[in-house]
């Protein structure tokens, strides 16, 4: 009897069958069985050393920051890596696709025609006895083992639901071959329908689990119709082909990717060698080691870049020696000038003083100009000696007296000098401090000064408002900030308040004198004690002066007691008591040309 044959093929499964992930069933052909799921194996990894990983990636994520070298190979081998791994899984799923149809196809023609040769044979039998059928069907099944070219094949006969199984009982070419072997899904739609039905699964062979290919279909015997014949393809040998070409196509990557990552390594080097000898001898330049420069080798585009840096060394180098050249000329012309002066400033101001004592008995058009006489000696007097203490500290003589002092006499000192004029102008002056005494290691004179120029500041320019004073001390400093709620400073005139001979406003009347040198002054005494004195202001908001300084000299203040703001204004901005040593216009142009700080 013939009938049609039907091929029914699934889809293309084969990437997962020849694969890791074998073991799991495929669908069946013509879509009429669903895959069964696949369960995914868990690594336990809470047990892994902690250390082994820490240190390797701290060192890693350090030379990604640090080294560019580093972060060009690392970036370019994470790339290669990631599309390394999409080439070779879609070159691994395409020749597994290759692999499993050619042997579908392969598969499915020798079953329909083994399929078609065993029915043939069943239908020209003339059989009748249950014996002597019983002998055709295995002598015709037998016949499957020779027919095709595939030697690693395997048939068992199935009965049907329906079929007598005491009949013909369940045959296999070999007794480790049965029905449990067999996908039940494939069994019952061979049972159910007419056709050829394949499915991919796996085979346990000598207790390993290899994969195979069921391809079955239904036959006929006399006196039995309904009987499942099917073949077995192990495709073990498909799989150790994509085995071994997946091998081969890693090691390629790998190698290619070390061929790749050496020569990025040997052209980041060639190009980040001569900047990292560029940036060693900056950093010794910004040292102040001027002599330094760079070796130039070759005449490609880092050669040219070292011959400019080092034009550009000497040019720097020429410029640094003439402003030294400058700025020592200008200290001595400032120190010799200011003690030439003294002599006759001192004749002057005893003449002065003399017409002052007999301005009584002048015509009184005699008399204002005496006045502003005096007045005019005794600020050039000031002025006077502001330049030689400026020129003691550039020339670096200046000596730091320090005894153990009380700090809150000194302050008191100061507040009975402060007082008349905190009484003309209708100022009230607000103390926030601690009632015991507070010894410090410092230079009375110095100090005194400081805080004489503090005061007298705030007073100036708190435009009668309440001035507020801040005393405090820790373990190893005491801080002191005076505040007033006068006109403020902005934050361009914060930088510049400790250079010499600035204003805030050139056009502001000064009510207390003063020489322009004060603040300057006071800085380089603070610093001199190992101290710090900062700035804060806002428009309309007032200015605060904080000075801090360390109670031993030979212990480190650490942190100020005192907020630079006081304690009504949050988010200070510090600016440092450096002193320009060149000039004015060069340390303004620094400044100006640095970022501003944020809170």
């Amino acid at each position: 009897m013939s009938r049609e044959q039907e091929t029914k093929e699934g889809s293309s499964a084969e990437a997962g069958l020849l694969s890791d992930d074998a073991a799991a069933e495929k669908p069946l052909g013509a879509g009429r069985v669903g895959s069964p799921q696949k369960e995914s194996a868990e690594v336990d990894i809470s047990k892994a050393p902690e250390l082994s990983w820490r240190h390797p990636i701290r060192r890693a994520r350090y030379l990604w920051r640090t080294s560019l070298q580093f972060g060009a190979v690392a970036s370019a081998g994470l790339l290669l890596a990631i599309a390394f791994v999409f080439v070779g899984y879609f070159l691994s799923h395409q020749i597994a696709n290759s692999l499993f149809q050619g042997r579908l196809d392969q598969a499915l023609e020798e079953s329909s025609n083994g399929f078609t040769n065993v029915q043939t044979l069943l239908d020209s039998s003339d059989s009748t006895g249950r014996a002597e059928i019983q002998q055709d069907v295995l002598r015709i099944v037998t016949v499957l083992e020779a027919s095709g070219s595939d030697s690693e094949k395997q048939w068992i006969l199935i009965p049907g639901s329906s079929a007598d199984e005491g009949f013909i009982s369940e045959q296999s070419q070999n007794d480790q071959l049965s029905s449990d072997d067999v996908p039940q899904a494939l069994q019952d739609s061979v049972n159910s329908s007419e056709g050829i039905f394949w499915q991919s699964s796996t085979l346990e062979q000598n207790g390993v689990e290899e994969p195979a290919l069921f391809v079955g279909s239904s036959i006929s015997i006399p006196q039995n119709p309904n009987y499942g014949l099917y073949l077995v393809y192990n495709l073990s040998s498909s799989q150790q082909t994509l085995n071994y070409i997946n091998v081969v196509v890693g090691l390629a990557f790998g190698i290619l990717l070390l061929v790749v990552l050496s020569i990025v390594w040997v052209v980041t080097r060639m190009v980040i060698r001569p900047l990292s000898s560029t940036a060693i001898t900056a950093e010794k330049l910004a040292g102040g080691d001027l002599g330094q420069r760079v070796i130039v080798r070759g005449h490609n585009e880092t050669s040219r870049l070292g011959r400019s840096f080092n034009k550009m060394a000497d040019s720097l180098q020429d410029q640094i020696y003439r402003l030294e050249t400058l700025s020592t000329m200008q200290q001595r012309f400032v120190s010799d000038v200011s003690h030439e002066l003294r002599t006759p400033l001192t004749t002057v101001r005893m003449a002065a003083e003399m017409l002052y004592d007999g301005r009584d008995e002048m015509a009184p058009s005699y008399k204002r100009p005496t006045e502003l006489l005096y007045n005019q000696v005794d600020r050039f007097d000031s002025l006077l000696s502001d330049l030689l203490e400026i020129s003691r500290f550039d020339a670096g003589s200046a000596k730091l007296d320090a005894t153990s002092v009380d700090f809150m006499a000194v302050v008191n000192d100061v507040l009975l000098a402060v007082e008349p004029h905190l009484i003309r102008t209708s100022t009230e002056l607000r103390m926030h401090a601690p009632s015991s005494p507070i010894t410090v290691e410092m230079d009375h004179r110095r100090i005194e000064r400081v805080l004489r120029n503090l005061f007298f500041n705030a007073v100036e320019h708190s435009e009668s408002q309440p001035i507020d004073v801040y005393i405090a001390t820790s373990e190893t400093a005491v801080g002191i900030a005076v505040r007033d709620h006068g006109i403020g400073l902005s934050r361009e005139q914060i930088k510049q308040v400790f250079n010499r001979f600035w204003r805030g406003d050139p056009s502001r009347k000064r009510t207390l004198g003063g020489t322009g040198l004060g603040l300057s002054i006071a800085a380089e005494d603070v610093a001199l004690h190992r101290g710090t004195l900062e700035a804060w202001g806002e428009l309309g908001e007032g200015a605060c002066f904080r000075m801090t300084l360390p109670l031993k000299q030979d212990i480190p203040m650490g942190a100020s007691p005192v907020l630079l703001t006081g304690d009504s204004v949050d988010g200070p901005t510090p600016i440092s008591a450096k002193i320009p040593r060149v000039s004015l216009d060069d340390d303004i142009d620094r400044i100006d040309s640095e970022p501003e700080e944020e809170n």
